[in-house]
């Protein structure tokens, strides 16, 4: 007799435990007025990035597309065309925006194509 009463007194406790208390408050993925303009005005635009979509600023870099062999060609990163064997001699392009942080790419460096990274 004890045994379905624990049992039953458990379960009602397990349910409630689920019910109440258990919602989060949504992520703030909009951005305020404020930020949209300061954003605008570097000629970027708000978008939801990587695996958490955080909301950035993303603005064109200036030598996007400019060929390069190391990062000080560029404002942001020196990316491989296609795929190169790290260790190899390669020139690649600039990033485009900081958009192309995520994803999988290959760095060039030093006219050396480097090891291949995924960012979430």
């Amino acid at each position: 007799m004890r045994l379905p009463l624990l049992t039953s007194l458990l379960l009602t406790l397990t349910l409630a435990g689920c019910a109440f208390g258990g919602s989060r408050a949504p992520l703030d993925t909009a951005a305020s007025m404020p930020e949209v303009d300061a954003c605008t005005a570097k000629g970027g635009e708000l978008r939801p990035l990587g695996r958490l979509q955080r909301v950035q600023c993303v603005v064109p870099n200036a030598d996007a597309g400019k060929t390069c062999t190391t990062k000080s060609d560029c404002s942001g990163q020196c990316l491989a065309i296609g795929e190169v064997v790290a260790g190899a001699p390669a020139s690649g392009v600039c990033q485009r925006d900081a958009s192309e942080n995520f994803g999988c790419r290959q760095r060039i460096d030093g006219g050396v194509a480097q090891g291949t990274i995924c960012v979430d």
